[in-house]
């Protein structure tokens, strides 16, 4: 493939042009132009690395699911027809090969069938009030070292679920598609891993009904305030 392509000047550094930038340059590399792919890896890889850690919960495994991701990339490059941003077809490339590697190796990775579990029986999972302490006690990096370890008790299936509707922010129903479920099944799966999420907070931070009441002085009160903050930033 040709190495020629010239890099458009000047979209780097406007953050309103990333979309048509992005385009370009994926436009070039299903022209051949391997700059124009390379430019486009060194955009995502970050992204792709941090999913595919949030998935495999190992770094050799998501080193491995990186290089991969990629590889499937170029070698379905035409396939890419942009009606969504290149970022957004590579995350989804990320799953299918993760997907495949997973089943791969055991074919009953989804676990059991949650569909025939109702929402009466979920929502009993739904934990008490945290109150509305004030967020201190706990660094950002202290926060997130949190979350990473509640998501990482999820199953399979709903750490994929959380993090491609959480992180990656991909809707219910893309989803469903993704991972070939029904909509309905897609929701249940989402609704289990955001209680099984905060069931493991309020583990964490030994939550009680009394913590908000004692919240100006209260190392509990000051964790409940933290772990609502974990919550939202989950959910929103």
């Amino acid at each position: 493939m040709g190495t020629g392509f010239v890099r458009p000047n000047g979209l780097r550094k406007n953050r309103k042009n990333e979309v048509s930038f992005e385009a370009r340059w994926a436009m070039a590399a299903k022209a051949g132009f391997t700059l124009a792919f390379e430019e486009l890896v060194s955009r995502n890889e970050s992204r792709i690395y941090r999913l595919s850690l949030g998935i495999t919960q190992n770094q050799q495994d998501a080193e491995d699911l990186l290089q991969n991701t990629f590889i499937e990339a170029q070698e379905h490059l035409q396939e890419f027809r942009g009606d969504s941003s290149f970022s957004s077809w590579v995350v989804q490339v990320c799953i299918r090969t993760a997907l495949l590697k997973f089943r791969e190796r055991d074919p009953n990775w989804a676990g059991r069938d949650e569909s025939a579990e109702s929402n009466d029986d979920l929502m009993q999972s739904e934990p008490v009030a945290w109150g509305d302490c004030p967020k201190k006690g706990f660094s950002k990096t202290e926060l997130n070292r949190i979350l990473s370890g509640a998501i990482c008790k999820l199953t399979l299936l709903h750490r994929i679920v959380f993090l491609l509707r959480y992180v990656e922010s991909f809707s219910t129903r893309e989803i469903a598609n993704l991972l070939g479920l029904s909509v309905s099944a897609a929701r249940l799966h989402l609704l289990r891993a955001h209680l099984d999420v905060r069931e493991y907070l309020n583990c964490y931070f030994g939550l009680n009904v009394s913590a908000e009441s004692n919240c100006a002085g209260s190392v509990e009160a000051s964790r409940a305030g933290q772990a609502r903050a974990i919550s939202k930033t989950a959910v929103a």
